[in-house]
């Protein structure tokens, strides 16, 4: 079978996971890889919002995992709720993983750790856009703790753009920042040839 043909068979595969014994081990498995609470929006972000997982099957798997002991649900001070993995359901992931198939669990995975990055970055860095007559201002704040490190608002011709730009800076914020403090250090001044006087 040729590269071409998997690659067409990948495309036309069903990526959403459609069992809820499956799901039930994914879960398991996902808790048990990021290995610590997940909060219940998160939980649904990651699996719902990404397509991943049908709404009607998240909602069946994550009511057995708390009715049998696999996850339950913790407040933290601020009253929000976090699902926590049980021994139960750390078993389940360490025994059961493998009747999940790997692209499942790669694709879980690799939802999570892109929305864990996404929350974060968007904690780093706030991009806002301001609309003008004849175009739109991406304006980029990068924070630290204490102030803000960097503020730069760049133009563009309309709000498309705009956006594109907004949203390539929100793919690496701590990387985006780092290429513009090279650039600044790295500038020099013009040199100009003289050699013809």
């Amino acid at each position: 079978m040729t590269n071409e043909n998997i690659y067409k068979m990948a495309q036309l595969a069903d990526t959403v996971i459609k069992d809820v014994p499956t799901l039930n081990i994914l879960i398991c498995y996902l808790m048990k890889k990021i290995d610590k609470p997940i909060n219940t929006e998160h939980m649904y972000d990651i699996l719902i919002t990404t397509g991943l997982v049908n709404y009607f099957y998240y909602q069946d798997s994550i009511a057995f995992l708390l009715e049998n002991g696999h996850i339950t649900i913790e407040k933290d001070e601020e009253g929000k709720e976090y699902y926590v993995l049980m021994p139960k359901g750390k078993i389940c992931a360490r025994e059961l993983k493998k009747y999940a198939p790997k692209s499942y669990r790669d694709n879980l995975v690799l939802a999570a750790l892109k929305y864990f990055t996404r929350l974060k970055a968007e904690q780093e860095v706030t991009v806002e856009y301001i609309e003008e007559d004849n175009g739109c201002y991406v304006k980029a704040v990068c924070h630290d703790i204490a102030c803000d490190l960097m503020e730069l608002k760049l133009f563009a011709p309309d709000m498309t753009q705009a956006k594109l730009i907004g949203e390539k800076i929100m793919l690496n914020p701590a990387c985006f920042y780092s290429k513009v403090i090279d650039l600044v250090l790295n500038n020099e001044e013009i040199t100009y040839d003289l050699t013809d006087n």
